[in-house]
């Protein structure tokens, strides 16, 4: 199924959660903000969220800088 993360066509298995994504992308999940359909999930959600084609997910990654 398709769906858009971070603005770009992305193909995914069906029945993934967020959490699924984010764990298949390797992402530090204390260091990110996920948005499902322009709502920021908190991150105990993200196993409840079962993606669905053509959703919108935005992944923000958080920086440090000097």
């Amino acid at each position: 199924m398709q769906l858009r993360i971070n603005g770009k066509a992305t193909d995914v298995s069906a029945n993934q959660t967020l959490l699924d994504l984010i764990t298949l992308k390797n992402l530090n999940q204390s260091a990110i903000v996920v948005e499902h359909n322009r709502t920021i999930v908190p991150a105990p959600e993200w196993p409840t969220i079962v993606l669905q084609p053509d959703d919108a997910v935005e992944i923000l990654t958080f920086v440090g800088g000097g």
